[in-house]
């Protein structure tokens, strides 16, 4: 047997215009697709835009507040550097100062860094002999003997100021530590949190 296809069969119009309608839908569904992209282009444009934008506005701040943090350093540093130009002139004068306000002066200098110091954030602390060492706020430079047990471990001299800020110390204090030695013993044992 043999077989043969029938070919297609051709409906006329009726086709025609079922072709004719999908073609409409698709380009219908086309031209909306491309607006809907067009304005995802805009809004991806407009927000990189903003982006861009804030990201400056941002430097610029960040700029500002820098200038505006060194700024009471730099204050400070303007009066240290009168005080001094002020002082160097009277010192080389023919009748210097007495040597007695050296000390005061030096003093004021000190003071005054501590306190730009503490305007960037930065807050000075003091030690004082017979505070109990303390190696999160003290750095031992010596050891010093001592024949009282009960003094073992206090802190003898501060050599220097520490600074911490927001209860986070920056710089530990210098400190000189005592260390109880028995009367006619030598102490063998190692400063204190040496480093």
């Amino acid at each position: 047997m043999s077989s043969t296809q029938d070919p297609p069969k051709d409906d006329g119009p009726a086709d025609l215009d079922k072709v004719t309608a999908g073609l409409g839908e698709i380009r219908s569904a086309l031209s909306e697709l491309t607006v809907a992209v067009h304005r995802e282009t805009e809004r991806a444009t407009h927000r990189e835009a903003v982006i861009d934008r804030l990201h400056e506005d941002n430097q610029l701040l960040r700029r500002g507040e820098l200038q505006t943090m060194y700024e009471p350093v730099r204050t400070t540093l303007y009066r240290l550097h009168d005080m001094i130009r002020r002082e160097s002139e009277r010192w080389a004068a023919p009748r210097p100062p007495d040597p007695a306000h050296i000390p005061p002066l030096l003093t004021a200098v000190a003071d005054e860094i501590a306190e730009a110091l503490a305007r960037s954030g930065v807050e000075r602390f003091t030690v004082e002999p017979g505070d109990l060492y303390d190696a999160a706020r003290h750095r031992p430079v010596a050891a010093e003997p001592v024949d009282r047990p009960e003094l073992d471990g206090t802190v003898v001299l501060a050599r220097t100021a520490g600074f911490a800020r927001c209860d986070r110390v920056v710089r530990r204090a210098e400190v000189v530590v005592a260390r109880f030695t028995p009367a006619g013993g030598i102490d063998l044992s190692p400063d204190p949190e040496s480093e």
